[in-house]
């Protein structure tokens, strides 16, 4: 009998296990199909991989808007960083994708949290000449005076991306 139980919790906690490792393909991917199934097996919608993306960061990163919308009306969480400290919002930021942005807000994402370089969403946004995301982070009350770990902020790097109209943004 003690033998049947065990050979059952091995079963259930590779079941799990294998749950996790499809859950981050399934965000990458966009596959609700394998998301609902992973969830439904109880797997931790906020574990990490060996890089520290959670399955949110994934989709967000690959752009896959049902799969981050999924995830976050399933309760993954906004403010989980990777292994550098970038949230999902960042990694909006910074691929330009602005309905992303706007679905991360709305779940409560965390405008001004800052990656261990101290860049924030703004930052990321300017640096990599994203304006309508910089103009919607501003109209969210994201704090410009945020400083890098090198001492510039949002304008600062806009400024050395020679870009006008989010240096013109900015200064506002």
């Amino acid at each position: 009998m003690k033998s049947l139980l065990f050979c059952l919790l091995l079963l259930t906690v590779a079941g799990v296990a294998q749950a996790q490792v499809d859950l981050f393909s399934a965000a990458r991917n966009g596959d609700l199909a394998t998301l609902k199934q992973a969830h439904d097996a109880k797997a931790n919608l906020d574990t990490t991989d060996a890089r520290g993306f959670t399955p949110l960061i994934l989709a967000v990163y690959n752009n896959q808007p049902d799969a981050a919308t999924y995830l976050l009306d399933a309760g993954a969480s906004t403010a989980i960083a990777d292994g550098s400290g970038n949230t999902a919002l960042m990694g909006a930021c910074f691929r330009g994708y602005l309905p992303m942005v706007k679905l991360l807000l709305t779940h409560k994402a965390v405008i001004n949290q800052v990656n261990r370089n101290g860049a924030s969403a703004l930052i990321f946004a300017s640096t990599f000449g994203h304006a309508d995301i910089v103009r919607y982070l501003l109209e969210q009350k994201a704090d410009t005076s945020l400083h890098d770990s090198r001492g510039y902020t949002a304008l600062d790097h806009a400024r050395m991306q020679e870009n006008p109209e989010i240096v013109a943004l900015l200064e506002k």
